[in-house]
């Protein structure tokens, strides 16, 4: 048993008792059987689980036995609102930008502001329900308070970010200057250093001009906060960018000053060796969401160089993406996913094994979004954002080594309870804080009102039938 303790302290007020700590602390420790102690919000020590019962007899206990817990896991892009009301509605068999421009584009512009605020609930209850306790929204909020409100109904940790974009004749774009001013405001309302947080978020693509991506850039360094944007998912930013520019996507942004360290890139699956060296000169962190290239047949097998970068000692998280390109929330077999990748198109076996995509989901995923010295390890010190995964189930029997199973054998349908910042927002797999029943209602209903206001059908190509 290793103790790690802050010495005299108050008495916790949370107690993670007696599962298999995976500590992806620097050393990796895995501390078996011990208990998390917790005080306001912050991780105080880890211990023998009975001397810390006794220490701390007021204590809220999760009785973590025969459970693993692991730090809560990051998702560095996901869209909140938009396509998670239609969730498993788009067709798959789409021809590339029809998911978006004929799907997602109208039901984001005709969402309302009890759309956004329902949406985002529904995401971060999912989110958190497969051990996500960190998001980072990506940039398509049409009325954030709402979306907020959503998420502080579930406890999750999360960046905010609202529409940025000057590209004529789309859904909400505005001017340079207003969509400025937009952000500022928004950083304004949501500071850095809350649970919920205010980031500068573009859109990206092809869809900012120069003068819109270096203000952000220069707005998000002034502020201290982070920026995202998406770009290069496919080779289309690429083209787009050769032609006007005579460069590639991330040449560009170079020359405009926007490449800086507190810059999330969404996707950046088809970049070349320079703009590979561009990452890692910068210290550009990069969100690789390997489930969404795949089901929108992006060429991520083809172009991608995520592993790679990450080798290199560049910044790479984890993220589930849209529901019009990934229809869950589960980061832990989206890092399968990703080691697989790294393995099968190198066809190397001995490269990238799930202790390295673990450490994707929790502390490097931190580390790509700026929180590492928050999140994303369990460490005395740190906030008390932890994930308890039954491990007591037959598919979990006999035990093997921790790592390979939580990878390749678990998945976020394991997560039995959840807490962040000391708080516990799921227990026994059901919400702590908000009826998941009525949520659904209210899922199925906002539906029905957005489809109508689209006038949008869901298709299937199989008949459906009523029984006679």
């Amino acid at each position: 048993m290793s103790d790690t303790s802050a010495g005299s302290q108050a008495p916790a007020d949370l107690l993670v008792s007696g599962g298999d700590v995976v500590t992806m602390a620097p050393n990796r420790e895995v501390v078996s059987g011990a208990s998390i102690a917790v005080r306001d919000g912050v991780i105080t020590e880890i211990g023998e689980p009975g001397r810390l019962r006794v220490e701390n007899p007021g204590a809220e206990v999760i009785d973590a036995r025969g459970c693993i817990v692991i730090p809560g896991m990051i998702d560095a892009h996901q869209h909140l609102t938009g396509d998670p009301l239609i969730r498993s509605a788009i067709p798959d068999l789409l021809a590339p930008g029809l998911s978006i421009f004929e799907w997602s584009v109208p039901a984001h512009g005709a969402h309302t502001p009890a759309d956004d605020e329902v949406a985002a609930t529904l995401t971060a209850l999912s989110c958190l329900k497969a051990g996500v306790t960190t998001v980072i929204e990506a940039g398509t909020v049409a009325h954030p308070r709402s979306a907020v409100a959503g998420l502080d109904a579930t406890g999750i940790r999360a960046t905010i970010g609202r529409w940025g974009w000057d590209e004529p004749g789309v859904p909400f774009t505005a001017p340079v200057d207003e969509v400025l001013d937009a952000q500022r405001e928004l950083v304004g309302n949501w500071p850095a250093g809350g649970r919920v947080e205010g980031w500068v978020t573009l859109v990206g693509h092809s869809l900012a001009s120069d003068e819109l991506l270096g203000g952000a850039a220069e707005l998000a360094r002034e502020l201290g906060v982070g920026m995202t944007m998406h770009m290069s998912p496919t080779s289309s930013d690429p083209e787009y960018y050769g032609e006007k520019f005579g460069h590639r996507p991330l040449e560009h942004l170079d020359s405009l000053g926007v490449l800086f360290p507190g810059l999330v890139l969404a996707h950046a699956v088809w970049i070349d060796d320079l703009e590979v060296s561009l990452v890692l000169d910068h210290d550009v962190a990069i969100a690789f969401c390997p489930w969404a290239h795949l089901r929108l047949g992006q060429g991520a097998t083809v172009a991608g160089r995520h592993a790679e970068i990450m080798e290199a000692g560049g910044r790479i998280a984890l993220g589930c993406d849209s529901c019009n390109a990934a229809d869950h929330h589960d980061i832990l077999s989206t890092a399968a996913l990703a080691a697989g990748l790294a393995r099968d198109t190198r066809i190397d076996p001995t490269r990238f094994g799930a202790h390295r995509a673990l450490e994707l989901a929790t502390i490097d995923g931190a580390r790509a979004v700026g929180k590492a010295d928050l999140v994303g390890s369990i460490e005395v010190g740190k906030a008390a954002d932890l994930v308890v995964i039954d491990a007591t189930g037959i598919e979990w029997a006999p035990r093997g080594e921790v790592a390979l199973q939580l990878v390749w054998g678990g998945a976020g349908r394991d997560v039995r309870d959840v807490v962040v910042d000391g708080r516990v927002v799921v227990r026994e797999g059901r919400s702590t804080l908000l009826d998941e029943d009525a949520l659904i209602e209210a899922a199925h209903d906002r539906q029905r009102a957005l489809l109508e206001a689209t006038g949008i059908t869901i298709p299937s190509p199989w008949p459906h039938t009523e029984p006679t």
